[in-house]
């Protein structure tokens, strides 16, 4: 049986989550790039130790490439290992680190894509983004449907979503629904969403050169969750990313029918792993925040 490595996206992210993975070989040295592409210490970032402008964590144009750096090493330590997956996925900007792991391009340019990244979302403001939990489907996707402005952003299960949209848009949709809970989310702006395009049209330019390998693992993209290894096909469905939902329910669902019977949640937290667990009957769920994860 079949095992998936995944990447937590955005929001995984912690105060302290470097420390786990210091004493991996290279880790000070992806750190030092990371800072000096950067502009600011990003380990200093992590510690929560950092001072002035752009100093915390939370900050997208932080949070992206911290969680890019700390998975990345993690997923090092696991192939030095000699460990290996059958399919890899990441949530969001997960995708990228699952790109990654499967050999489509290196650290450094995983590190300018995702700094690229986080600076067009990051000034891409204006939008709303809320997580509501225990609705009806049909009535939400009715809502939507009947509601311009708005659009289901993250279908992380078939009890969770993620509404994006003008703040306006997305507020009529959560008062209408009935839910258990509708929790706002401190963001930026409306990612995965229309609202987005001309970030996603500057990152599509940014891309157009960077040359992307084929994958030595399927990627399951959160634009279209089916097996992917072509290089140029893995690009253009990381171009429509910014604008289209994350197909996360999706995707679980191909892990059941790819006869995966392990998923290991490679980076900060266990939001995924929770996912899986409720949603996957059958699929064993493991965690590697650090090296001591790795038993080293």
């Amino acid at each position: 049986m079949g095992i998936a490595w995944v990447f937590p996206g955005q929001g995984s992210q912690k105060l302290g989550m470097a420390e786990p993975v210091l004493e991996l070989p290279g880790a000070r040295e992806r750190f030092a790039a990371a800072s000096a592409l950067l502009g600011r210490d990003l380990l200093a970032i992590c510690a929560g130790t950092a001072e002035g402008e752009l100093s915390d964590l939370n900050d997208t144009r932080n949070t992206q490439p911290a969680l890019f750096v700390v998975e990345s090493l993690l997923v090092d330590g696991l192939k030095a290992q000699g460990r290996n997956a059958n399919l890899v996925a990441g949530h969001s900007l997960g995708e990228l680190v699952a790109l990654y792991a499967a050999g489509v391009f290196d650290a450094q340019t995983g590190l300018q894509l995702m700094k690229t990244r986080s600076e067009l979302m990051a000034a891409a403001g204006g939008g709303a983004m809320t997580a509501v939990m225990g609705f009806d489907r049909g009535q939400l996707e009715e809502l939507v449907a009947a509601t311009d402005g708005v659009v289901i952003a993250n279908d992380n299960s078939s009890a969770q979503v993620v509404l994006s949209g003008s703040p306006e848009a997305v507020a009529a949709v959560s008062a209408a629904l009935t839910c258990k809970r509708a929790i706002p989310l401190a963001v930026s702006g409306a990612f995965h969403s229309p609202f987005m395009q001309q970030a996603a049209d500057a990152f599509a330019a940014a891309i157009a050169a960077v040359p992307f390998a084929d994958a030595a693992i399927p990627v399951l993209s959160n634009t279209d969750p089916t097996p992917e290894t072509r290089g140029d096909a893995l690009k253009e469905r990381l171009r429509s990313q910014m604008t289209t939902g994350v197909r996360w329910r999706e995707t679980m669902e191909r892990f059941s029918a790819d006869g995966i019977a392990t998923a290991v949640e490679i980076g900060p937290g266990n939001v995924l792993s929770g996912l899986i667990k409720r949603s996957c009957e059958g699929i064993t769920t493991a965690q590697i925040a650090g090296s001591a994860d790795l038993g080293l």
